[in-house]
């Protein structure tokens, strides 16, 4: 069966500012790369975290049937989010442990609900320390901002 992984990077100038977000999905059989696809979008008024989000649900809407993949993220945010908040969050009706609601709720939910379709592992990577398709991730998202701002002016 094959397996994949999805490099995935938000990216925002300003915060809240326009943002872009990026993902590089690599489909490998014996860890070897058998395709390679990669995906960016933006918006204009919007937040890293948001992107962040954003750039791990396209990675996986991306998906067309039910898949082993690992998805590695260089955002804390949405690592321990998705494996250490989220479940708590759940059962506190959308509300933080200091009771406070939960910040984008909805791309939470909708985060929620694509992993729960597919096998999914979660990998931390530090930004801009080398890994080549995290640094690829990032390049796709702050392009994004690129193409935005040159339409804003």
């Amino acid at each position: 069966m094959n397996k994949f992984k999805g490099y995935t990077d938000g990216a925002c100038s300003g915060n809240p500012g326009p943002g872009g977000w990026g993902v590089v999905l690599l489909a490998e059989d014996d860890g070897m790369v058998t395709k390679r696809k990669e995906l960016s979008g933006g918006k204009l008024d919007t937040t890293n975290n948001q992107m962040e989000l954003k750039a791990a649900i396209e990675a996986l809407r991306a998906l067309r049937r039910k898949t082993i993949i690992t998805l590695i993220t260089d955002s804390i945010y949405v690592q321990k989010g998705i494996t250490e908040w989220l479940p708590n969050w759940k059962k506190n009706n959308w509300k933080t442990s200091s009771k406070k609601l939960v910040k984008n709720k909805e791309l939470w939910q909708e985060l929620d609900l694509l992993v729960s379709n597919h096998l999914v592992t979660w990998e931390w990577v530090k930004g801009h320390a080398g890994n080549p398709e995290n640094e690829r991730a990032d390049r796709l998202a702050t392009g994004e901002i690129r193409k935005l701002t040159k339409i804003e002016k």
